[in-house]
């Protein structure tokens, strides 16, 4: 069961460990009664921003971790995802309905996140992503 107030999961940098973190969403899901399009929106987002993490922050270095925290804020479900790269510009990423970007096979993961996600912010010059639900 999830605790109401605070979780955290710690996984090392490798796609095996998606699963744990689609458990937690599994579970959050149920413990908080989440509809079925939230549930696909927070599956795809959280997934997307711990792969992020995974490849991009930690450069696949399995020694690195990721720390995915979940936490409930009123309705709010909120997910932090922190990686222990270098962080990046998120201010400055290209458009990837950018026609002149539209062919590339990257590019997609934030994009996803902002229309997925209620709300969506960035801490730790990027090395931390918040996302919230309305569950």
């Amino acid at each position: 069961m999830i605790p109401t107030k605070y979780q955290t999961l710690k996984i090392n940098s490798n796609t095996q460990s998606l699963r744990l973190v689609e458990r937690l969403i599994e579970d959050v899901c149920q413990v908080y009664g989440v509809n079925e399009d939230c549930y696909g929106n927070m599956l795809i987002a959280v997934t997307e921003a711990v792969n992020n993490a995974i490849h991009h922050g930690n450069q696949d270095d399995p020694e690195k971790l990721v720390k995915i925290g979940f936490e409930s804020e009123n309705s709010k479900l909120v997910f932090s995802i922190t990686d222990e790269g270098p962080g990046f510009d998120y201010a400055s990423l290209p458009d990837p309905t950018d026609p002149a970007n539209l062919d590339k096979v990257s590019g997609r993961g934030v994009f996803l996140m902002q229309n997925l996600a209620d709300s969506i912010q960035f801490e730790q010059n990027g090395r931390r992503v918040l996302l919230g639900f309305n569950g």
